[in-house]
């Protein structure tokens, strides 16, 4: 049974989904990064970089466990192990592959930022959050343009790449978004929005999801410097 190292965030979401979509039994060790789980000694183990997700799999590569973090590899070693989620054809495979990169290196990124400066840092720098309030928005219209020509991000079957950027898109109205304004997109996250495994996969560990205000606490652990000592 696979571990998985999580907490309640989109990054957490996508491996929960993918397990579910897959149907691989998996086991959630959870990671309460408001109180600093994420630098205990046993989860460092696993992952140096002190991030959610992590998983374990005692039955990786030859019968041997293996460790893996960082969610977008986790996503393509799940899909790989099970051969499922994403395309057999080479050329449709690079396609997701590349739309699944664009959600890690864009859309999450770009999204996290949002968050961070909009609703978390303890000041409001005006540059900062209109900077990242363009950026989603530039990001949602690339989505759009792509989902107004295909049912998919790597076409005409949900794939890992659907995944990985479904959960980053939850919450728009904390974003000033209307996706009335993104209609593809709508459609897009509807429809996957109704899946039953997507449905199970964000209530994993539902209870703990965040409520109200960060605390100075929450937000030392996370933002402070305790995430810089952690790495030496």
């Amino acid at each position: 049974m696979i571990e998985v190292w999580t907490w309640p965030t989109p990054n957490g979401h996508k491996v929960h989904i993918a397990l579910e979509e897959m149907g691989l039994p998996y086991k959630v060790i959870p990671v309460d990064i408001g109180k600093g789980d994420q630098f205990k000694p046993e989860f460092l183990a696993i992952t140096p970089n002190h991030r959610i997700p992590a998983i374990v799999d005692p039955d990786g590569p030859g019968g041997q466990p293996l460790a893996l973090f960082e969610s977008g590899a986790i996503l393509i070693y799940l899909a790989e192990k099970t051969g499922r989620l994403v395309p057999a054809d080479p050329a449709v495979r690079y396609v997701c592959l590349q739309w699944l990169m664009f959600q890690m290196g864009g859309v999450g990124p770009m999204f996290g930022q949002h968050g961070h400066f909009h609703h978390y840092a303890p000041e409001k720098i005006p540059y900062a959050m209109d900077r990242y309030a363009n950026e989603i928005r530039r990001l949602l219209g690339v989505l759009n343009k792509r989902l107004a020509q295909t049912e998919y991000l790597a076409g005409n079957d949900y794939s890992i790449a659907d995944i990985a950027t479904w959960p980053w898109l939850r919450f728009p109205e904390r974003r000033g978004i209307d996706y009335a304004d993104y209609p593809a997109v709508q459609r897009w996250y509807d429809a996957i929005g109704a899946r039953p495994a997507v449905q199970r996969g964000i209530e994993v560990l539902s209870s703990n999801q965040r409520q109200g205000t960060m605390t100075d606490a929450e937000r030392e652990v996370l933002f402070g410097k305790t995430q810089f000592a952690a790495a030496r």
